[in-house]
């Protein structure tokens, strides 16, 4: 299927885009695009910081196999 795809086909494409939405508009599409691609990483990177966290945490937590472990009931 994109065998025959070239630079040609590509800066065609392009300037369909173009003629679709208009000049004016393409920057502020970027912006959005930007945006959102800046949102979309500090959510990976907080998923993986909370996994990590959430991991040394049960790591770091006392192990009481006793009922009292040196609490008074």
């Amino acid at each position: 299927m994109w065998q025959g795809f070239t630079g040609w086909h590509a800066l065609i494409i392009l300037v369909v885009i173009l003629l679709l939405f208009g000049a004016p508009k393409l920057p502020a599409l970027a912006r959005s695009l930007g945006q959102s691609m800046k949102i979309l990483k500090s959510e990976v990177r907080s998923d993986k910081g909370d996994d990590a966290t959430a991991t040394t945490e049960a790591e770091a937590a006392p192990k009481s196999d006793e009922p009292n472990s040196g609490k008074s009931a």
